[in-house]
């Protein structure tokens, strides 16, 4: 990695953004006139930022992680004040994309997709706002998610990634080891319905996260939602063989529960899993938590695959976008720097259990040993598979998956048919983007 010695490392905007692809979030006001240097010179500016929250409680809700450190950053930078809004993950994404859809864009918008406000030309590029050092300590891949077109303008914020949840006092129960395979999987669960296990593997295909559940069967199948070129590939051969498979081998036999699948929601089965009542399941860090306090006996290993674990992972990233509109580029990058330096991108990711977007923070907790938690899930990070949200297509196509994906493992079904009509939807959402 080759690091240029700068007088300022910092990156202007000098012109106009290269458009490509965008998709919309929320935000808040606009900032104050600009005068000069990063104080705001005669002026003070205001950066105005909406972040989601990822706290469980009022008592960790991310207003006060970002509150703590909006005031560090205005006791170091005379005339900078930033102004921060925290809404819920059900909200935030509809009051950002309201408020850009006005004409008046936060400054910062802490959001879960960046496609649509990006090809209507309203980002500031990661050029455009930060240090060659910050840019370069983001994990690889994450970066490489948030481009269109070679030019970055989501900015990775948090991440997770996807592992094999499983009940230990379960499997002691029914004499089971931890699967590696899908057919020690469905053995495993066939084992677990015998002794009586409410869902032995739950499989939540319901509206509220199944494109998050399908990607990771997909992944673990060889197949994905898209192919080399960048084109969806929902009816691929591998896709309609682990399709095959779940409705088959698991739906088919009873082994996910008294819920159909499509009617099961992500929340409900971390739900069950932390009531004793899931022998397995896919999930993210958030669920160790909850199961912990239920006392609930878990291990965690890579998803099983069709003949071995796993060698890909699903990984998700939220994302930092910055608007144009207000033109506060060089405080905005400042702050930004402030905001992923190494210990306060620790201090974000320990708090709610989430995997650091940096490089240098990710190499401190995969050996520290109050994050030995995290380790399972942090392996799988560089190996892990992201949704393709530099599309602009991808909302169109995720909620259409949500929305008709739990009918490929219902009676009387086809996957291939299922599969093949997403694609259809996928294809023609993909020829407008």
């Amino acid at each position: 990695m080759i690091f240029w010695r700068l007088a300022v490392q910092r990156r202007r905007a000098t012109g106009t953004i290269a458009v490509v692809s965008a998709l919309g979030m929320t935000a808040v006001l606009g900032g104050c006139g600009l005068t000069g240097g990063l104080t705001g010179g005669s002026g003070e500016v205001t950066l105005k930022l909406v972040a989601a929250d990822y706290g469980d409680t009022k008592g960790n809700s991310s207003q006060k992680y970002w509150d703590k450190l909006a005031a560090e950053y205005e006791s170091k930078h005379e005339g900078v004040k930033i102004d921060v809004t925290v809404y819920s993950w059900n909200d935030v994404d509809s009051k950002v994309k309201k408020m850009a859809d006005a004409g008046d864009p936060p400054d910062m918008a802490q959001i879960g997709a960046y496609a649509d406000y990006a090809a209507k030309g309203l980002l500031y590029s990661a050029d455009d706002l930060l240090s060659i050092s910050t840019q370069a300590d983001f994990v690889a891949q994450l970066a490489e998610a948030g481009q269109v077109e070679g030019v970055q303008y989501g900015i990775p914020f948090a991440a997770s990634t996807r592992v094999l949840f499983y009940n230990k006092t379960l499997f002691a129960r029914a004499g089971l080891d931890a699967p590696k395979t899908w057919d020690e999987l469905a053995a495993d669960a066939q084992a677990l319905k015998a002794e009586g296990v409410k869902y032995p593997y739950a499989l939540p295909l319901g509206r509220e996260e199944a494109q998050a559940e399908t990607m990771q069967w997909l992944v673990s199948g060889g197949g994905g939602y898209t192919r080399a070129g960048g084109g969806y590939a929902l009816d691929s051969q591998e896709n309609v063989a682990t399709f095959n498979w779940l409705k088959n081998d698991l739906v088919a036999k009873g082994l996910t529960g008294p819920v159909a699948p499509g009617r099961l929601n992500r929340a409900d089965a971390f739900a069950a899993f932390a009531a004793g009542d899931v022998g397995m399941l896919n999930g993210h860090p958030s669920l160790m938590k909850s199961a912990a306090e239920k006392g609930v006996t878990y291990g965690m290993v890579p998803m099983p695959g069709a003949h071995g674990p796993s060698e890909v992972s699903m990984g998700v990233a939220d994302w930092m976008t910055a608007f144009r509109k207000n033109g506060h580029a060089e405080q905005t990058g400042d702050f930004l720097d402030f905001v992923y330096n190494k210990r306060n991108v620790l201090d974000f990711s320990r708090e709610y259990d989430l995997l650091p977007v940096t490089n240098s923070a990710s190499q401190v907790m995969s050996g520290a040993k109050q994050d030995a938690d995290l380790k399972p899930f942090l392996d799988e990070l560089p190996v892990s598979e992201l949704y393709p949200v530099g599309q602009t297509s991808w909302a169109q196509v995720s909620a259409d998956i949500k929305e008709r994906i739990g009918q490929a493992v219902a009676p009387n079904s086809n996957p291939a048919t299922v599969l093949s009509r997403l694609q259809a939807t996928a294809s023609t959402a993909q020829s407008a983007d």
